[in-house]
This record gives C-alpha cells, structure tokens and sequence, in this order.
C-alpha cells in the first residue's frame, strides 16, 4: 500500500494552468514566487522551489483564451502586501476588479495571461 509522507493516500502534487505563451507565463510566476524552472517541453513546462518540493505549478498549451473568472485561484501570502503588490505588478501584472469591496484586506492581480491571483495580508496560518 502507497503512502505520501503525510500518511495520506493522495498528496498535493500540482496545479495546471491553461495558457497560450508556455515560457513567459512559466518566467513571471518564476520570479513572482522565487522558483525555479524545473522540466521544459513544447506541451508542458513545471516549475517548483525545487523538483521534490510539492505542489508546483505546471503551464500546458490550449487554443482557446481566458472568457471568465477563474473558479480557482492562487493566493499569496507576503511579508508586506503593498511592497509585494508593486513589486508584482512591475513583473507584468495588473491589478483586477472582480467586485471585491474598497476595503478588503487583499489585492487581486491578473498575470499577464489574464488569470486572476489574491495577494493577501501577510498570514501565519491557514485560518487567520
């Protein structure tokens, strides 16, 4: 009987993001999260903090573009969220209203695929 390290029989391994420039999308979310490219092909590119620290993210190609919000998203937890944001933003995303109120705690961006990611208020828990 398989097992992860977390006595779990699944383990979180990835997300997969759909997108039409494979290495630039791969590049801005690289150096937004300080990882590194880990495997490249025509049809997949993964990056990771390293090749055995899991989740990673992995870009595949597809035709079509973005038409909606997304249902899933990432969310950032930084040190300070305004340093962040800037810095972000100068990396190639965008600031994005999906009907969030003035006064939330968090920014929501667009990478520069359109996909829509929170950078929240720097976090020392899953639920504060």
């Amino acid at each position: 009987m398989a097992s992860s390290r977390s006595g779990s029989p699944v383990s979180f391994y990835s997300i997969v993001v759909d997108t039409h420039d494979l290495p630039s999308l791969a590049r801005f979310w690289c150096q937004v999260l300080d990882w590194q490219l880990l495997f490249e092909a025509e049809d997949e590119i993964v990056i990771g903090a390293d090749k055995s620290a899991c989740p990673g993210i992995t870009f595949v190609p597809v035709p079509e573009g973005k038409t909606v919000k997304n249902r899933l998203h990432i969310d950032l937890a930084p040190d300070d969220l305004d340093t962040e944001v800037e810095r972000i933003i100068g990396l190639g995303a965008r600031r994005a209203d999906i009907g969030q109120q003035p006064d939330v705690s968090w920014v929501v961006l667009e990478d520069p695929e359109g996909n829509e990611f929170c950078v929240l208020t720097p976090k020392n828990s899953l639920i504060d």
